[in-house]
């Protein structure tokens, strides 16, 4: 049995170091987009929406779910069995082999070359467990070989002088990094974000590698440094020598995109692969993504569930209650169409106007400006220190929704309000006596969790049910989640199902989260691998990666055409539909210098199509358009025919209905067909009141060609010799054709002789003196 036990324990023992080490390669929450993509192992396991504690499931791990669990029973037995004498003779015979196994140090050189070092040792009355460096110039670690250093002077180095060369070099590296980045998180000025990345850069030459990643994603996407495609590539391609996943992704993507280096999808497979297997989170989410598109792999459903999955576990780990950060979806063509107005982006003046309001004590601008500051986004960045006072002048003007935002805010705690349980209850309770949902909300999580009262599930289950009634998406996340687990309530699938659908829709992640969980292990629904995936790809979509599509979108603003299409290219290899149609739609226009004016149309072609299979319309017309005037492929009117087809037939869009007319009508990819033709146009103009006047021209053309081709069919010799004049006009027709003529022939000339009469008339009467202008008095209204 003593045997039996230690293997579990070492089996346990190693478990947790795996976690440890996943743990260790967690990064800041700090750090800027590239760095916030965390490494982590495919073994995590993450509980999302604190209640929500199943995590997903394959089907082999539902098949043998069984019998894990018996297992798991039997160690824990065979655990309870042991006696603490026996564990605790056990753990000391552990320490024990492992001190026997731990490497001595041998000292090098100095008075005792060769012997082995003696930890502690005494050294100007202070003992040294390790090697140290005091009272050396240089720098060089040394230890002693006996117990008493003054006593015996036996001393050695513990490297040689090569290894403390690279030490010194890399804590030089270590330190100038430490303060580069110490500039750039404190400081919101593009200049000192500047200034910061020229440390970064003297850390990078002297081999930090976590320096060198920074520098290498600044210099492919111009970030505080001028953009050099090249030299990115060059420290890539060192990083990926050296072992490092962001390296191996950053290569993948280069060779997908063909930036820097010849197209290779094979190469960029490879790469992304190695990268997924050292824990980056976004060659998992490319690779989620072209095993459900099938790009450059078999099209596999499970494949892909696995890696975004692994991706969704880590960013619902991120999100708080709150429900997440707002992503930007802003595109470029309804941009440029329409400024403003497709983008959701708040001008500066109407900000200026809501913070005036707010100043002079407007109630309903000050939680305005307080939410819009708390979840940042729509032009405006998030700052928590803005968001608590302006709700705090809202709360103390007695507004409910200020007060519930308060607590949640003191709920979670930030750098700027310090978590505290007892001020949060206060606030939620004043906002939930006034019927106010977020701190009804705020309330049930309290007593969900006991923060600052014990643990109650009725009065929990009772606020988030009045939450929920009042449309709150916390209140029926936390209610789905409490039917789901049985937490207060009787397990009920079907009514967790119920609020995760009601959160869901109002964009709450977690719902999302668990709604995705259910369907990829069918716990509750019939289980649909397709909308896992779908639901899964949502979540993954709003980590902090998609913060770049705001970046992106200020380069293009700023002018910075090839900046952006190499952030768009990456988020479009991440699966982000707008991020694809915003790449083709610069590459459209050819805009960007660093894609060959051979290739632009040819890659243009590539983003539309993918973001066509995603659904978006106006990319599934521009490819209608490409194939059909040849740009990056062969004129294909069959081919565009089909494109114009779907896009009618599935987003109903009036500009391909128009268009498969004017194919009909033209006899394109298709047999000429008037009829069909007219159809389409009628279509068209039903289904926009912009194509109305379009289609009342095309019609008016199709009338006349309509007309001349029916004349051209009929013979109008024939038609004429069948006319009978005397028996339609009469015997006498000729006489009253002959009057009619010569009427108009008087007609004509009278009206020529009254002409000439006039022009001399009014040469005469021309004054001789310009004419002066009426006095302002008598003139015209403006």
């Amino acid at each position: 049995m003593t045997c039996h036990v230690w293997n579990l324990l070492l089996q346990r023992w190693f478990i947790s170091d795996e976690e440890g080490n996943q743990d260790e390669s967690l990064e800041s929450k700090t750090l800027s987009a590239e760095d916030q993509v965390k490494d982590h192992s495919t073994g995590t396991r993450v509980v999302a929406g604190q209640i929500f504690l199943e995590s997903g499931k394959s089907d082999s791990q539902s098949e043998n779910e069984e019998s894990f669990h018996s297992q798991e029973e039997e160690k824990e037995n065979s655990l309870e069995e042991l006696n603490s004498l026996e564990m605790s003779n056990l753990l000391n015979k552990d320490l024990e082999e492992a001190e026997v196994q731990s490497p001595v140090l041998t000292a090098i050189g100095g008075t005792a070359d060769g012997e082995p070092c003696h930890f502690p040792f005494l050294f100007m009355e202070k003992e040294y467990a390790e090697c140290t460096a005091d009272g050396r110039e240089d720098g060089r670690l040394w230890c002693a070989t006996t117990y008493d250093y003054k006593k015996d002077q036996k001393w050695g180095f513990c490297e040689s002088e090569e290894q403390s060369n690279k030490r010194r070099q890399m804590q030089e590296a270590e330190d100038v990094y430490q303060i580069g980045m110490k500039i750039l998180n404190e400081s919101s000025k593009k200049a000192q974000k500047k200034v910061a990345y020229q440390y970064l850069l003297k850390a990078a030459d002297m081999n930090h590698t976590k320096a060198m990643e920074k520098v290498s994603y600044a210099l492919l996407f111009g970030d505080y440094l001028k953009q050099n495609i090249q030299s990115s590539k060059e420290l890539f391609e060192k990083l990926t020598e050296e072992g490092s996943p962001k390296g191996q992704m950053a290569l993948g993507f280069l060779y997908a995109s063909g930036l820097g280096v010849n197209s290779s999808q094979a190469k960029a497979l490879v790469y992304y692969t190695f990268g997924a297997l050292g824990g980056n989170l976004i060659a998992h989410m490319i690779l989620g993504y072209r095993y459900w598109a099938g790009i450059g792999v078999l099209q596999s459903c499970e494949s892909a569930l696995t890696h975004y999955r692994l991706v969704a576990n880590h960013v619902a780990s991120d999100i708080s209650l709150t429900g997440g950060t707002v992503v930007q979806r802003i595109r470029l063509a309804d941009e440029v169409e329409n400024p403003g107005m497709a983008s959701g982006m708040l001008e500066e003046d109407l900000i200026q106007y809501y913070q005036f309001l707010a100043e002079k004590g407007d109630v309903q601008a000050q939680v305005g400006l307080g939410q819009l500051h708390l979840h940042g986004g729509r032009g405006v960045e998030q700052n928590h220190q803005r968001a608590f006072e302006y709700f705090n002048q809202a709360a103390n003007a007695g507004n409910s929704h200020a007060m519930a935002f308060l607590g949640k805010m003191y709920s979670e705690g930030s750098d700027v309000v310090p978590q505290s349980n007892e001020t949060a209850l206060q606030y939620f309770k004043k906002a939930a006596d006034m019927g106010n949902p977020v701190g009804q909300s705020g309330l049930g999580m309290a007593y969900l969790y006991g923060r600052g009262v014990p643990v109650n599930y009725e009065l929990a289950l009772k606020y988030f049910q009045k939450a929920a009634e009042q449309g709150w998406v916390d209140g029926q996340l936390q209610l789905g989640s409490m039917y789901y687990n049985g937490i207060g309530v009787k397990k009920d699938y079907k009514q967790a199902l119920k609020y995760f659908n009601l959160a869901s829709q109002g964009g709450h992640i977690l719902a999302f989260y668990n709604l995705a969980q259910m369907h990829a292990t069918g716990t509750g629904v019939m289980r649909s691998c397709h909308t896992a995936v779908e639901l899964f790809k949502n979540v993954c979509e709003r980590g902090r990666w998609s913060e770049r599509l705001m970046t992106a979108y200020n380069s293009y603003k700023d002018g910075d055409s090839n900046s952006a299409v190499v952030q768009y290219l990456l988020l479009a290899e991440q699966g982000y539909e707008v991020a694809q149609s915003n790449a083709a739609f610069i590459l459209d226009q050819k805009e960007a210098s660093i894609v060959g004016e051979n290739e632009t149309y040819p890659r243009a072609l590539l983003h539309w199509n993918r973001a066509a299979s995603q659904g978006y319309t106006v990319a599934r017309i521009k490819l209608g358009d490409y194939h059909f005037y040849g740009f990056g492929t062969d004129v294909d009117y069959e081919t565009a025919f089909i494109h114009y087809r779907l896009a009618s037939e599935q987003q109903h869009s009036a500009q391909a209905m128009f268009n498969l007319g004017y194919m009909h009508e033209k006899g394109l990819g298709i047999k000429q067909d008037i009829h069909l033709a007219k159809r389409f146009y009628d279509m068209a103009a039903e289904a926009s009141p912009d194509a109305q006047v379009p289609v009342f021209l095309a019609l008016c053309k199709l009338g006349v060609i309509y007309s001349l081709q029916y004349i051209r069919e009929i013979n109008i010799r024939e038609v004429f010799s069948h006319i009978d004049m005397d028996q339609l006009l009469g015997p006498e027709w000729d006489l009253y054709l002959m009057t009619i003529i010569a009427l108009l022939l008087g007609t004509i000339i009278a009206y020529r002789q009254r002409q000439h009469q006039a022009v001399p008339r009014a040469a005469g009467l021309r004054p001789a003196v310009p004419q002066q202008e009426p006095p302002p008095e008598h003139q015209p209204p403006q």
